[in-house]
């Protein structure tokens, strides 16, 4: 495979950095294995998977799997030490409102 594509004329200028992180590495890791289209295909379904939850076909969702297994790994142990949401829901909300006063 011709792996001599450059990987910086996929980044969207709206795009988090978190994703694009994450979208790069794969791209670097895999480009020599695939063909350009299918790598950068590849890489945004990995980015749909992790921060939109999309699901995919079986076969899709594990080749997916399989090729980021090391990189997903460590963005996942990142994502452990940031900020986490709490949700609260709005029969809690409103209590709490009616509690205050």
């Amino acid at each position: 495979m011709e792996g001599d594509w450059d990987v910086e004329k996929y980044r969207n200028n709206f795009e988090p950095d978190e994703q694009w992180e994450l979208k790069k590495k794969f791209m670097e890791t895999h480009k020599h294995l695939f063909p350009e289209d299918r790598v950068v295909c590849l890489a945004q379904v990995l980015v749909n998977i992790e921060f939109l939850g999309t699901k995919y076909p079986a076969e899709t969702m594990k080749t997916v799997a399989e090729l980021s297994e090391e990189i997903v790994g460590e963005f996942r142990e990142r994502q452990k030490t940031r900020l986490q949401r709490t949700f609260v829901g709005a029969a809690a909300a409103a209590s709490a409102k009616v509690n205050r006063r």
